[in-house]
């Protein structure tokens, strides 16, 4: 290390000589001449016409990107925030083009219009503070104005969820989500414990709080209402993941061990976007943007958006994950096996003494133990 650092030292020292040399011969150039150096003929002209011709065809260039580009562009947002930050996102890219178009356009053609012309010279302010406070105030003021709107609309965004909001959870694992609801019986979603994930309890439902009895999970597609707040809980069971659903603007990590969440405000149907974008076969998709391993392309997920009676029937026709997997009854509580008896397949008065036998009764028989 020692020698390194020697060897460096020696290069700079060797590079510092050289740039002193340098310069010591160019002081000593200067004012060894009375002539004045002329410039200007036919290759000045020439130069200071390409500089307009470099701005027109680089100003219709650049036009004419934008304009092809609009069709890869994302259609307007599916959700109210969405579309207050595409406002956001088209005002600073408005207010960007117009400065850098003005000072561009006043760059080449001041190059071009005072190009150098003999026995002609420039003038110029050794000072002006009017120009200064100007060009410092106004810059000042809109950035002040963009910083403050961009941060009211992320504090309004990342709120709390309005009280009532349809709530799900999403869960990332290497290499599929998992959608879990809270049942049709409450809009809660029950505690859960990640000791207690396996292959069937893919979530780690806690079925010891009782909100989790009438939860229910779908890996294959998630469903939300449309024209109410839906408040996604987000967490990863292995790795680093990412919720992203370009349609509504929503993007989210998920992380291991510190659960997230993303509320957001859906008003378009799956049904309306096909009729807006005359594709019968649109979906909304969910999608992993964090590189997650060698299946990371396959962290897709379909987005059903439907009127609310249609998603309040949709939710009655699945089934909570206690009656499709009563073994996990034993771990239920003693004082919530009343309350829990409803949602298992088989139980009932005639079953109250195989229960406290202890076992799974017969094919569809639970045991409240």
């Amino acid at each position: 290390m020692v020698y390194i650092v020697g060897l460096l030292s020696l290069v700079f020292l060797a590079l510092a000589f050289m740039v002193f040399g340098r310069l010591t011969s160019v002081m000593k150039s200067v004012g060894t001449s009375g002539e004045q150096e002329t410039y200007g003929g036919t290759s000045n002209k020439i130069n200071g016409a390409m500089f307009m011709v470099f701005l027109i065809a680089g100003t219709i260039a650049a036009t004419w990107s934008f304009i092809h580009s609009t069709q890869y562009f994302l259609p307007e947002a599916s959700s109210i925030h969405g579309r207050r930050v595409d406002g956001l996102f088209w005002g600073s890219m408005a207010i960007v083009t117009a400065s850098a178009l003005l000072t561009n356009i006043l760059l080449f053609y001041f190059a071009y219009r005072y190009q150098y012309k003999d026995g002609k010279r420039a003038s110029y302010y050794p000072e002006n503070h009017k120009l200064e406070l100007i060009w410092t105030v106004v810059p000042a003021v809109v950035m002040a104005i963009m910083v403050f709107t961009g941060w009211k609309a992320w504090r309004d965004i990342m709120s709390e969820a309005p009280e009532g909001a349809q709530e799900v959870e999403l869960v990332g694992k290497q290499f599929n989500w998992i959608a879990r609801y809270p049942g049709v019986d409450n809009n809660k979603l029950g505690a859960f414990n990640y000791k207690l994930i396996d292959n069937t309890n893919e979530t780690g439902i806690d079925f010891s709080d009782e909100s989790s009895f009438d939860d229910f999970t779908n890996p294959s597609e998630l469903h939300i209402p449309v024209g109410k707040p839906v408040l996604i809980r987000i967490r990863a069971r292995d790795v680093l993941h990412s919720v992203f659903i370009p349609h509504m603007r929503v993007k989210m990590d998920a992380v291991p061990g510190m659960p997230t969440r993303f509320w957001f405000h859906p008003d378009k149907t799956t049904e309306q976007m096909r009729n807006e974008t005359g594709n019968q076969n649109f979906k909304y998709e969910i999608a992993c943007t964090e590189v997650c391993g060698r299946g990371h392309f396959s962290m897709k997920m379909n987005l059903i958006v439907e009127d609310e009676d249609s998603f309040k029937k949709w939710c009655a026709e699945q089934k909570p994950l206690l009656s499709t997997a009563p073994e996990y009854a034993s771990r239920i509580p003693a004082n919530l096996k009343a309350k829990a008896a409803k949602y298992l397949p088989t139980v009932g008065a005639d079953t109250t003494s195989t229960a406290s036998a202890g076992g799974v009764a017969g094919s569809g028989s639970a045991s409240l133990r």
